[in-house]
């Protein structure tokens, strides 16, 4: 009964911790007899008129006893349930990771981000009470009627048997709710990973709700996936309360009927004073630890939800081992008949091909959404599933190893991340051997030197994202770090959109140094960046309609030719307004 196999399987260090729990439980139980018996042969001993000083100090000695036995129990059994989900949490979030780690660069395509944040967050965390307080208490509440059976048989056989014959009624009652919970707990899940996606859409994009006043209408959906979350969430708290106020009835009718046959076995001359009282007093033990798991039933419940949510992402199927190694010497790309799809029966490429030579300066151009970022998605390696042939230094992208992939190819994009820390943590993520000579010269090459020297260095803090540099400079900076990359291959998407026209010059300035040694893939909307480039590619729809120098295109006449005089009239209009 709720027990997952391959669950504590995955995570075998924490059963010696399960283990240990169970033994000071029932250390703690013994002692708790011993101490029950001792009270009630002095009870007995009285009634009887044949108490001594001996017996008791005695009882007095086995109380104090039993109680300092058991008060260490206590403080054991929350060591031993804190290491058991300690293990559990760092098992399975490692598992976690890895799993993300082997996906690679794209993983959303399989897994959204919200809900890898929260099953390896709130999910995991629910498997804790399972490790920590149910599982003990599973094997426990197995262990504990048993023996004090086995103890009140020597007393009543009657009587500690119709108690034995009681336990199961609980778990009989935690079945039939299983399966009445199973599903709800389903859809508890289910809604509860709905709105945290939502949450966090609107969150990200919270400044755009704002510049269209759209606000007030993603609260109203929000307010209205909570309310559903809600009344899913009261009738889980419902469904649990019926349950423990079933459970209780059982619990203390069955402790009842033990205590009734024992006082009628009493009356009937069957059993002394003594054990009477002793029945009466553990009658109850034989239901609370049956009781108690109840109790930690329903959180275990979302645990196995949890962690089906957790093996779910863990199964997903994962990219074929790969091992070939791209050579810095021959970075050439050939693209021929690509074609990718972000969902069924909506295709985005259409068979493109394109040819890139080392040491090149390639362009891509076209109007927003024709599949210019999707080409060099693909490229970097974060969108897979394409058809047609992609080949880098003459060997298929999908042969070759992301690690490979990763070194050699550098990724520039106009939301690049800077990540919470020092501006020289950032920095030596591009080569973690860079000395700060070599980190300063970089920052001077990309502008970003002048204005870090008035802060505090290459220590001064930057906040997450960077949020406390303005556009321009968190730009410049993540240029610096891709220098340092040193990578034959530089993919620049849109790296200089939404700064201001000095950041831009500066960014584009050291793109074209670049090109003098290295293999450059510029993706921009402003053609005027695209001049220089040994060949241009023009996408329209999904599909490259054009090929050539700048010049070659604009004599063309074609679409290229007529975005350039578009851009060039909006500047021209820009200029006069200026003046």
């Amino acid at each position: 009964m709720m027990i997952n196999k391959r669950l504590i399987g995955a995570v075998g260090n924490s059963k010696k911790y399960i283990a240990g729990n169970v033994i000071v439980q029932w250390i703690s139980l013994l002692f708790n007899i011993l101490m029950i018996f001792s009270i009630a042969n002095l009870l007995g001993g009285l009634a009887e008129n044949s108490v001594t000083t001996g017996n008791v100090i005695f009882t007095i000695c086995a109380a104090a006893g039993s109680v300092t036995v058991r008060f260490v129990c206590s403080r054991l059994q929350a060591k031993f349930s804190f290491l058991a989900s300690k293990s559990v949490k760092k098992i399975l979030r490692e598992m976690i990771y890895k799993k993300l780690l082997r996906l690679g660069g794209s993983y959303t395509e399989s897994v959204s981000t919200a809900e890898a944040v929260q099953v390896s967050v709130e999910g995991v965390d629910q498997l804790e009470t399972y490790f920590g307080s149910y599982l003990p208490q599973f094997f426990y509440s197995m262990l504990a009627p048993l023996t004090l059976f086995a103890v009140l048989s020597f007393v009543s056989v009657k009587a500690a048997a119709a108690l034995l014959i009681c336990v199961p009624l609980i778990p009989i009652v935690i079945v039939i709710i299983q399966k009445i919970a199973k599903r709800l707990l389903s859809k508890y899940w289910g809604q509860y990973t709905q709105l945290g996606d939502t949450f966090l859409e609107n969150l990200q994009g919270l400044t755009t709700l704002k510049i269209y006043q759209a606000d007030e209408y993603k609260n109203q959906k929000m307010n209205e996936e909570s309310e559903k979350f809600r009344r899913i969430t009261m009738k889980v708290l419902t469904m649990q309360l019926n349950s423990i106020t079933v459970m209780d009835l059982v619990a203390y009718g069955g402790a009842a009927l033990g205590i009734i046959l024992a006082a009628r076995e009493f009356n009937a001359g069957n059993i002394s004073f003594a054990g009477c009282f002793a029945i009466i007093l553990l009658s109850a033990d034989f239901f609370i630890p049956m009781r108690q798991l109840g109790s930690f039933f329903h959180v275990a419940m979302n645990g196995m939800a949890a962690s089906d949510k957790i093996f779910r992402l863990i199964d997903l199927p994962e990219p074929e081992h790969r091992s070939a190694e791209i050579s810095p010497e021959s970075c050439d790309i050939k693209i021929e008949g690509l074609r990718f799809s972000y969902e069924e029966d909506l295709e985005t490429l259409h068979g493109i091909d394109m040819d890139i030579p080392p040491k090149a300066f390639i362009a891509i151009a076209g109007e927003s959404g024709c599949g210019k970022s999707t080409v060099a998605s693909i490229i970097t390696g974060r969108n897979k599933n394409y058809s047609g042939s992609l080949k880098i230094g003459g060997t298929e992208l999908l042969q070759i190893s992301e690690e490979s992939l990763m070194k050699n190819i550098t990724y520039i994009s106009h939301n690049s991340y800077l990540f919470k820390g020092t501006v020289r943590d950032n920095l030596l993520m591009g080569d973690p051997n860079a000395n700060d000579d070599t980190l300063w010269a970089v920052l001077e090459k990309t502008n970003c030197a002048d204005f870090l020297r008035v802060e505090n260095g290459l220590d001064t803090m930057l906040s997450e994202n960077a949020a406390n540099l303005s556009g321009g400079q968190r730009q410049r900076l993540a240029l610096a770090r891709a220098l340092l990359h040193n990578s034959p291959i530089y993919i620049f998407d849109e790296a200089t959109s939404n700064i201001d026209a000095e950041s831009e010059n500066g960014i584009m300035e050291q793109i074209s140094r670049l090109t003098e040694t290295k293999t450059v893939i510029l993706i921009s909307h402003r053609l005027a960046n695209l001049v220089g480039a040994d060949k241009i590619y023009v996408m329209e729809q999904g599909s490259v309609s054009e090929v050539g120098t700048h010049k070659q295109l604009l004599e063309n006449g074609g679409l290229y030719a007529e975005l350039w005089e578009a851009q060039q009239r909006l500047e021209n209009i820009g200029k006069e307004r200026s003046e």
